[in-house]
């Protein structure tokens, strides 16, 4: 056998024996197994440390990855994630939600880990998050902050003892999300929930929308207990405005509770002041008068109007989370333009007819005595509430087709 030859086993042998890359580029043949995407805008302090922990996590894992990162920087952050091997893509376009939705484009792994670039999550946990996931456990897994443990400093407490938890509350009580922590941004998932999830949204309220839509589509969510660190870099999150787009998002996602049970209340309550001070009915020795009768009158037209506005959201928007009280259902689902005309024009007609009784009664007075005045706002109120029927009627039956 010639040198050549030997020389040539060897460095076959070579090849062969060479560990396999841990992170692979856009171009390569291997197919990796775990896709980490990262947003950042100017993360040149923290971008490093952080692939350097997704490499740890998959050489503990064993896996092939890929690591993209989206990014709207004006510092070295591309850079140094190109020179750690990530992939680097750049949004056409602005935004946390957006620079998230641009890069799932590009994922190939099986399993997407998604995070920040700044420190604040250590990826390093990735093996124990990926675990109900692989097992076929949990659709989606999430890194509580809230039940491990936040560093000093990592988060302010007007976010963890106020911002957090009520956003938390808020969307566990509208989506049935059942999560302790809704805002962290540390979550892994199959790549086939990207499919599942109608993701829209290019703002912070991405992070929202995720779980809002997991919740509304009872995908399985379990949380794993993690360590929330100090970030590197300048913070880009702005409390109130962001905290607000946060629960905008929310509230105009469910219109049964932002419309339909606020108006539901309103109008039973008016309804039932009116009847009190038509029947002159006394609580405790208190009756009704007329004064009670108009704010009666004024709740239920109120209370009617806002929980057609649920009826109005629910078919113009197609919101995630739809109203199921037997109402709202009933008219989405079965009440025809022809059927809430005819409604409408039964209540106008009865309250029309009571007042045109009243009018006669006091005309027999020679318009001396006036009637009941409590008779006069009921039936004013069906001859409004008639009428707004009528017209919400046609409303619905355009934005419909």
């Amino acid at each position: 056998m010639s040198i050549e030859t030997v020389q040539e086993l060897e460095e076959g042998n070579l090849v062969q024996d060479h560990e396999q890359p841990l992170l692979v580029d856009a171009n390569s043949t291997i197919a990796p197994t775990v896709s980490v995407v990262m947003p950042t805008m100017n993360e040149e302090e923290g971008i490093r440390e952080c692939i350097h922990r997704v490499k740890n996590a998959l050489r503990e894992l064993d896996l092939v990855g890929e690591v993209i990162i989206s990014d709207d920087s004006t510092d070295q952050t591309p850079d140094i994630a190109r020179d750690e091997g990530a992939i680097v893509v750049e949004p056409d376009g602005k935004g946390y939600g957006y620079a998230y939705q641009y890069a799932f484009e590009h994922v190939r792994g099986e399993y997407v880990v998604i995070g920040d670039a700044d420190t604040t999550y250590d990826f390093e946990d990735i093996p124990r998050l990926l675990e109900p996931v692989k097992n076929g456990d949990a659709d989606m897994v999430m890194g509580s902050r809230l039940q491990g443990e936040i560093k000093a400093g990592a988060m302010p407490k007007l976010h963890q003892y106020i911002g957090n938890p009520l956003l938390t509350k808020f969307l566990n009580t509208f989506y049935g999300a059942g999560v302790s922590d809704a805002h962290s941004g540390f979550r892994i998932f199959h790549r086939d929930v990207l499919d599942t999830l109608d993701l829209k949204t290019t703002g912070m309220e991405f992070a929202s929308e995720m779980i809002m839509e997991a919740g509304a589509k009872d995908l399985t969510i379990e949380e794993v207990p993690i360590t929330y660190h100090e970030r590197e870099g300048d913070a880009t999150l702005e409390s109130f405005r962001d905290g607000w787009r946060h629960v905008r998002f929310m509230l105009v996602n469910a219109p049964g509770y932002l419309f339909s049970v606020p108006g539901g209340i309103m109008g039973i309550l008016g309804v039932l002041v009116m009847l009190a001070a038509f029947t002159n009915t006394s609580i405790n020795g208190a009756t009704f008068g007329v004064h009670s009768a108009i704010a009666g009158a004024l709740l239920t037209v109120v209370g009617y109007q806002v929980a057609s506005m649920g009826i109005f959201a629910t078919i113009a928007s197609d919101p995630i989370q739809r109203p199921e009280d037997p109402i709202t259902t009933a008219v989405v689902d079965r009440l025809s333009l022809e059927r809430a005309t005819t409604i409408g024009l039964g209540m106008f007609v009865v309250g029309a007819v009571y007042a045109t009784w009243l009018v006669i009664q006091w005309a027999n007075t020679g318009f001396t005595q006036l009637p009941m005045v409590s008779g006069d706002v009921l039936a004013f109120t069906a001859i409004v509430i008639g009428m707004q029927t009528v017209f919400n009627a046609f409303f619905l039956g355009a934005v419909s087709e």
